[in-house]
This record gives C-alpha cells, structure tokens and sequence, in this order.
C-alpha cells in the first residue's frame, strides 16, 4: 500500500473528526507496519504545517503551494490531504501535543525529526518571510522534539540567511582551524545528499530539502573561505 492510499485510509477511518484527532492518526500509522516512517513522516509534516497555519493567522497560498512542492499529492487523494489538514487545524489539542505525540514515531531518528522542522521551514518562509509568530512555533517544536538551542540556532541560522553567521550554519565556531572546517564540511556534505533523506523514508519530492541544505552549507563554506583566504 503506498504512502497515500495509507493516508486516505487513515482519514476514511477518522470518519466525523472530533478531538484530539492525533490520538487516532497514531494509533492507525503505528497499525501499518509496512512504510510506518514515510506514512508517519507525511502525517507529522500535514498535522504541524496545519497547526503552524494558526501561529500567524492565516495560511497563505504560497504556503499551500509550498506544501505541495514537497509532496508530489496524486490528484485522487488531494481531498484527504486537505481533509487531515482542516481536522488538524479544527482538533482542540495544542500543537505540543501533536508534536510530542508525532515525534514519538521516531523515537530514535533525531535526523527525521531534523527534516520535518526543514519542511516546516519551507513551508514557513514561503511568502517572504519567517514571521516571530512561526518562529516561536518552530522554536518549540524543536523543543519538543529534544532539539537543542543551539542546533535550533543553526536550522534557522540556514533558512533565515540574510548575511548571517557562516559558522553558525556550519555548525562550528571560528576558533576551529581550517582542517577541521573543512572536515566537518565535507561530512554535512554527504549527510545532505538526497539519497540519505530517501533512505530515511521521507518523499522523494524531499530532494528540496536536500538541495536547500546544500546551497546554505555551500554559501557559508564560499564566506568562510573567502574571509580566510583558504
């Protein structure tokens, strides 16, 4: 069963809604052992982008279009993608409980975890703009998810650029010495290729993520050489 008759399944199951809506998505992605991480991926990504709609206010339309940049969502199940995302928008749980309860899908994945914050980064800043509002949202979220301050710093360090920190980005602090830059470059090099997201069980359509990664790590490596004369 692919990743979307799973999901049209599992709304067909939650049937009139109602609250906590999670408690149902979890139980029902937990019950199919077959593709549990890319079936609990795409639920998480669909249940925390809706929730995030509500940080700001609104969900735009290049939030929407943003969305289905990363999911490649046949036509046939556009209607239980949007139905999961109403209930998720409407369920009376906060997003902390959602986060806490999706995450412990991945219980030992800290790096799957790192790719649905990526995503909600994408979706985030789809129309210009991270606003403080979503970024609170995401800042705890991260929270939730066991994510550090400071690796927190480094995911929105790369996504909210603007002639930031390049060291920052790259996870290092200028006291390293340029062999151990250059290292540790070259290992978040290879971590980011689409290939190790895919073998993760995330969508193909992921390869964004990937290459969004890459230009960052690419742009603060070019400034940290330039400003070293590496």
């Amino acid at each position: 069963m692919s990743v979307w008759s799973s999901l049209g399944a599992i709304v067909s199951s939650i049937g009139s809604g109602g609250a906590q809506i999670v408690d149902r998505l979890v139980q029902l992605v937990l019950a199919r052992p077959e593709g549990t991480n890319s079936v609990g991926f795409t639920v998480a990504m669909i249940a925390l982008s809706a929730k995030m709609a509500k940080a700001d206010g609104v969900v735009t339309t290049d939030e929407i279009i943003a969305f289905r940049e990363l999911f490649d969502v046949p036509p046939n199940e556009e209607r239980n993608v949007a139905r999961l995302f109403n209930l998720a928008q409407e369920d009376i749980a906060g997003f902390e409980v959602y986060a806490k309860k999706l995450a412990d899908l991945f219980p030992y994945d800290r790096k799957t975890l790192l790719d649905i914050l990526d995503g909600l980064f994408h979706i985030a800043k789809a129309d210009g703009v991270v606003h403080e509002s979503e970024i609170g949202y995401l800042s705890r979220v991260a929270e939730v998810f066991g994510i550090d301050d400071r690796e927190f710093s480094r995911i929105l360090a790369r996504h909210v650029r603007n002639d930031g920190n390049p060291y920052e980005v790259l996870g290092l602090g200028p006291e390293a010495s340029d062999g151990e830059l250059k290292s540790h470059y070259r290992r978040e090099v290879q971590e980011t290729h689409p290939d190790r997201l895919i073998a993760r069980g995330v969508p193909e359509e992921f390869v964004r993520i990937a290459n969004d990664r890459l230009a960052a790590l690419n742009e603060a490596w070019a400034k940290i050489c330039a400003e070293r004369g590496i």
